[in-house]
């Protein structure tokens, strides 16, 4: 069956077949193929054994090959939406049964529920969202957990609340999820220690500051006094030890990295946000560095492709400036759009990684 239109390169059948067999996964969508022999339709990249060339025909639409008298392969499924697609709604699906159920699902209920094996889900899971499921779980119980500290009459009552299944199972992993103990968090970090630092840098005055689990805030600014009470009014009750000579060595790993983001950042973060608001930033975590990625593209990748919105605000929500780069993200267009520390800024940080750092193999 010869096709009446059809955009190059796949413009004849001889171009079509070099493609199906290659297995070109760029001609998909572009044309389909039929096998006479077993009556079945695919998609160019169908990993199926190639048929004879005499037994092929090709189909400018899903429609024209079921027209006539082909069904969808069972392997390549080209019925239905592009794999990468599939498995973005079926993560949203998961995402959203977790964030709705008062219990935690296991791994099956949530496998299930996607159509999936338990070991397959699993690995979708952590390709699009760059976290598990037990760990987007437990970033929605903590969450839960923060708002119900504030108003519940006791801790236990806010534990049980969030999700938590026992108090004892809560109190084995607080210190990860609060970077303090969930009496100081309910009290506004009462009694907690914070050690913070105010330095200079070539883009201006950046204060670093750390809880015992690791650096809470990274912020940047020209007025290093507008910095501290920034860091006050984020943590009003906990106590602030500046100027400690034992932080020095953490600040000058900061500042280090602003200076040459190629370094890479290797300190421990204790950063909090929404269940929504982490799966951004470790995403974002996952972007290179001297690459740059959109919000659309951002959202795609943790399963929201309708989300570009949402990312962006999680991105202007981001405690921790350079260690979450959120400097990375830019417009569609690839011009640079708002930046919490200023579009400048932003604008040295993304020339500073697009150049190789002295003594690297591309001097």
């Amino acid at each position: 069956m010869k096709l009446e239109t059809m955009a190059a390169p796949y413009a004849s059948d001889a171009a079509r077949w070099a493609a199906v067999k290659a297995r070109d996964g760029g001609a998909d969508g572009l044309f389909w193929y039929a096998v006479k022999s077993t009556g079945v339709y695919c998609k160019p990249s169908c990993a199926a054994r190639p048929a004879l060339e005499r037994n092929v025909t090709f189909h400018a639409s899903r429609a024209d090959a079921e027209a006539a008298g082909f069904r969808p392969c069972l392997r390549c499924k080209p019925d239905l939406p592009p794999l990468a697609e599939r498995h973005g709604d079926a993560v949203e699906r998961a995402c959203r049964l977790i964030d709705a159920s008062e219990a935690a699902l296991d791994l099956d209920t949530l496998a299930q529920a996607c159509g999936m094996s338990r070991f397959h889900f699993h690995r979708v899971f952590k390709a699009h969202t760059g976290i598990t499921p037990k760990a987007y779980a437990a970033a929605g119980r903590a969450a839960r957990l923060a708002q119900a500290l504030a108003g519940a009459t006791s801790v236990t009552d806010a534990i049980y609340a969030a999700g938590f299944g026992s108090s004892g199972r809560f109190y084995a992993g607080a210190p990860d999820r609060l970077g303090m103990l969930p009496s100081r968090y309910r009290a506004g970090g009462s009694g907690a220690t914070i050690r913070f630092a105010i330095g200079q840098c070539t883009l201006g005055a950046i204060l670093v500051a750390a809880t015992e689990v690791g650096i809470c805030a990274i912020l940047m600014g020209d007025d290093a006094g507008q910095l501290a009470r920034e860091l006050q009014d984020r943590f009003p009750a906990a106590e602030l030890v500046g100027a400690d000579a034992g932080f020095e060595a953490a600040v000058a790993t900061v500042v280090g990295f602003v200076e040459a983001p190629g370094i890479g950042f290797d300190l421990p973060l204790d950063v909090r946000g929404t269940v929504f608001q982490q799966r951004v930033w470790e995403a974002l975590r996952q972007v290179p560095s001297g690459s740059t990625v959109s919000y659309a593209e951002l959202a795609a990748r943790i399963g929201l492709p309708s989300g570009a919105r949402a990312v962006a605000g999680a991105c202007a929500a981001n405690p921790v400036a350079v260690a979450i780069p959120c400097h990375r993200v830019v417009r569609n267009d690839g011009a640079l759009s708002g930046y919490r520390w200023g579009v400048e800024r932003k604008r040295a940080l993304l020339a500073r990684e697009s150049t190789p750092p002295p003594g690297s193999d591309h001097d």
